[in-house]
């Protein structure tokens, strides 16, 4: 390689790699300035007077003796008991995800494999439903729930969680299934094993990737649901996006704008660290379908 030639490679390196840093520093800059402004007093993080309030932390070196604070944390998780809000996410979420993985892997499975015309009526049916938008679906749902007293509670909106998200964990597993060859299933059944034996311990196997991927989308959509869980939550059994949002206030009641901006940071940051122990199989659910046989 000529000196030229290499010159034009290092130049080329430089210039992406500097790139890729510039793009993930403004992907990640909401995120961090965030972080940083959840250990400042409100008139430090939106002052408008001067804005390297939110960098120094004068007011908050005033009111604290220091240019940090915990005050946000402390009253979102201890005084407005942002732990309860964390613990219904969590069992919203396992519950969501368990769920409809569980409908989802066993009914994409029999539709994959199914000869009969009615399967793509069925996903067109589907996805129809996944189509409309949330909203006017808990609608058709609050009438029964206030006549038998349901309203309220998490078990509730786990159902109606789970009954938004199926269709598209339905698509999902569907489209894996397909991609992996009908004959690993008959190699099973010439082995011995029964349908269900070949769909546990070959099939699933080979699309854990997939399930994985899957279930991380559904996971997020129920720990990002704020339409579902702000209409069928009591105040006491609220998740943590509605909880949030109650941090803010209204119009008749004040609220409390840093408490919200530490509960921001705290329910983002785990889903920073499940995609990042996560990230090779959700790259593996992906790229699914070069299984060959």
């Amino acid at each position: 390689m000529s000196v030229k030639a290499q010159r034009r490679s290092t130049g080329l390196s430089l210039f992406i790699y500097g790139f890729i840093a510039l793009w993930l520093f403004l992907a990640a800059f909401p995120f961090l300035w965030t972080l940083w402004g959840s250990f400042k007093v409100e008139l430090d993080f939106f002052s408008i007077a001067d804005w390297t309030n939110a960098i120094t932390g004068e007011r908050t070196q005033e009111v604290y003796g220091r240019p940090f604070t915990g005050a946000g944390y402390e009253g979102a998780w201890i005084k407005e008991e942002f732990w309860r809000a964390a613990i219904n996410t969590t069992l919203v979420c396992v519950f969501v995800v368990c769920t409809s993985l569980t409908i989802g892997t066993l009914g994409g499975y029999a539709l994959s494999r199914s000869g009969y015309r009615y399967t793509f009526w069925l996903l067109l049916i589907a996805l129809i439903f996944r189509a409309m938008p949330p909203i006017t679906l808990v609608s058709g749902y609050l009438l029964p729930f206030f006549e038998w007293n349901l309203w309220g509670i998490l078990p509730t909106t786990i159902v109606v969680l789970v009954a938004i998200n199926q269709p598209f964990t339905l698509w999902m597993l569907h489209s894996f299934f397909q991609k992996i060859p009908k004959d690993l299933d008959e190699s099973a059944r010439v082995d011995g094993c029964t349908q269900f034996q070949a769909f546990r311990h070959v099939i699933i196997p080979v699309m854990w990737p997939g399930v994985i991927t899957t279930g991380l989308f559904s996971f997020l959509l129920a720990y990002n649901d704020f339409a579902v869980t702000s209409m069928l939550l009591a105040k006491e059994n609220q998740t943590m996006v509605p909880k949030i949002a109650s941090f803010l206030g209204t119009t008749q009641t004040e609220g409390n704008v840093m408490f919200a901006v530490a509960a921001v940071v705290s329910a983002t940051a785990p889903l920073f660290v499940l995609v990042m122990f996560f990230q090779r199989q959700i790259v593996s659910g992906l790229t699914a379908g070069a299984v060959k046989g």
